[in-house]
């Protein structure tokens, strides 16, 4: 009796560390993972303060110098891919750490790097590397409960918001003070110290799905097949990040030149200025909770658009541009957070998944902003980055217009029995 009453203890207190999902989730442990997501993220952020001095150690072109953001995103999407949807097959307690320490390795690989070739392809290992901040979402968003699962989402992406905003700022001080290739040292150190932490406090969780690797990504892959909710949010979640990438892969080059000759440190600080985006995260998921996503959708679209028109205006004046980028944050993480919020409600069981496809359609649309942006600068400077900027913006708008317009319907139903779906997306009831 002694033996089994300790056994059936030991049971207790290993389904205790085991999360649940649905049965709500702490305060403690939505700022664990925020802090981790901001972390995670800020890795693929560091290098956009410094392209211009990068630039310049290394006798590269602009155009060269961007392909360290285009070859990160382009990385991040093949993470998304291969490694998002894993969340839903393997313990992420395991996962997590031992991607996370593959970044370290990688941005520590970077700080030595001899030449921008090899830059920009360890850019490529640290943008898969990356990916889990997007695994630890939809654990906060599976644990949470049903009511409370935008203000938690909104919670979790705003410390990966933060993450992204300061990692500009902190590069660029770091930068200033004791050069680009002291960024990658700390930022090693950081990642490394968050895998370690993770290792030890991230709860355990039983696997979500009986698939195989290869069904598991063929499944992600007929998510967005079967519905059209989602492929709207993820045409919208790429114009998103399109239009954000466009601005942050030229803006080094734009601050760094005439009329304004700002140095690492002082374009570095621009990162603070999307506090605002970040402060609008949690607002917008408490309102896309309460069934607002088809007016915030517009609204945030129009944003977009109307930050550009801004920042063209503010070209010499340095004003007019920071309220342009200013917009511009709050216009792309409104409707980031709106598009997370719609499509983390379609399948509970599958929200690894479907963030695989929504997150991979982001950074698609994000690499191919910063490589038009790129070429663009080069040859029609700022006035032709904004059109770019301002064009998405108005595609982003009028989808918006047709979500407006488009009558509220069921997705479609799921094959597989086991897994449940609702009869309307939360926040386009």
């Amino acid at each position: 009796m002694t033996g089994r009453a300790e056994g059936a203890r030991s049971v207790g207190r290993v389904t205790s560390r085991l999360t649940q999902p649905g049965e709500g989730i702490s305060t403690s442990l939505v700022v664990m993972l925020a802090a981790a997501c901001g972390v995670s993220a800020a890795s693929l952020y560091y290098a956009q303060p410094l392209l211009h001095t990068i630039a310049q150690h290394f006798h590269a072109s602009s155009g060269s110098a961007g392909l360290l953001v285009t070859f990160a995103q382009i990385g991040y999407a093949v993470g998304l891919a291969l490694l998002v949807p894993v969340g839903d097959l393997v313990n992420r307690k395991i996962l997590v750490p031992l991607v996370l320490g593959v970044s370290a390795a990688a941005l520590a690989a970077s700080a030595v790097a001899p030449s921008i070739g090899v830059l920009i392809a360890l850019a490529l290992l640290v943008g898969v590397s990356s990916v889990m901040a997007q695994v630890l979402v939809p654990l906060a968003a599976s644990m949470a409960r049903e009511e409370e699962r935008g203000r938690v989402t909104g919670s979790v992406m705003s410390g990966l918001l933060i993450g992204i905003l300061l990692a500009r700022t902190l590069s660029g001080l770091v930068a200033g003070a004791a050069g680009w290739r002291v960024v990658y040292w700390a930022a090693c150190a950081l990642v490394a110290v968050t895998a370690l932490v993770l290792a030890r406090r991230l709860p355990r969780d039983a696997p979500r799905s009986g698939l195989g690797y290869g069904a598991l990504l063929a499944g992600t892959v007929a998510l967005s097949v079967r519905y059209a909710l989602l492929r709207r949010r993820m045409l919208l979640g790429a114009l998103c990040f399109s239009s954000f990438s466009i601005f942050w892969t030229t803006a080094a080059f734009l601050l760094a030149g005439h009329p304004f000759n700002y140095s690492d440190t002082i374009i570095g600080l621009f990162g603070l200025i999307g506090a605002g985006g970040a402060l609008c995260a949690n607002v917008a998921g408490r309102l896309a909770d309460r069934g607002h996503s088809r007016s915030l959708t517009l609204g945030f679209a129009v944003l977009i658009a109307l930050s550009y028109a801004l920042m063209a205006a503010g070209r010499e004046h340095v004003v007019v541009l920071i309220v342009g980028v200013f917009v511009l944050d709050v216009g792309v993480q409104g409707l980031h957070i709106t598009n997370f919020s719609v499509v983390l409600g379609l399948e509970p069981q599958a929200r690894s998944r479907i963030n695989a496809n929504y997150m991979v359609a982001y950074f698609a649309g994000g690499a191919i902003g910063s490589a038009l942006a790129s070429a663009l600068y080069d040859s029609a400077g700022w006035p032709g980055v904004c059109a770019l900027g301002a064009a998405v913006g108005v595609v982003a708008a009028l989808i918006g217009v047709f979500d407006w317009l488009s009558p509220v319907s069921a997705p479609a139903p799921a094959q597989a029995p086991s897994v449940a779906v609702s009869s309307t997306s939360p926040g386009e009831r």
